[in-house]
């Protein structure tokens, strides 16, 4: 299995913007203005990592919604990271990208 690097990014109201490689997965979430999960969603270049460590489309975007949504993983990046791992390792890749 390729190792994989993660980077957090949380961002307050706007989206930040990456550059990355293969064989890394960047965790980037969109943080609204309030303390409540409320506007909590994955950033693009999260869910485009995923889908360039085999995921399709769908499942990427799942897994990333869910990690995004947590509320107990919300300003902390140590279980946000851990989390990750934690359902990466859990998740088959997918055949194919789902494009």
């Amino acid at each position: 299995m390729k190792a994989i690097v993660l980077s957090l990014a949380l961002a307050g109201l706007a989206a930040p913007a990456f550059a990355w490689t293969a064989g890394e997965v960047h965790i980037s979430c969109f943080r609204g203005p309030w303390k409540e999960v409320i506007w909590d969603r994955p950033n693009p270049e999260f869910i485009d990592s995923l889908v360039n460590q085999g995921y399709s489309l769908t499942t990427a975007t799942d897994l990333a919604h869910r990690i995004c949504r947590d509320p107990g993983l919300v300003n902390n990046r140590g279980a946000l990271r851990s989390e990750t791992v934690r359902i990466i390792n859990r998740t088959p890749r997918d055949s194919g990208y789902g494009y």
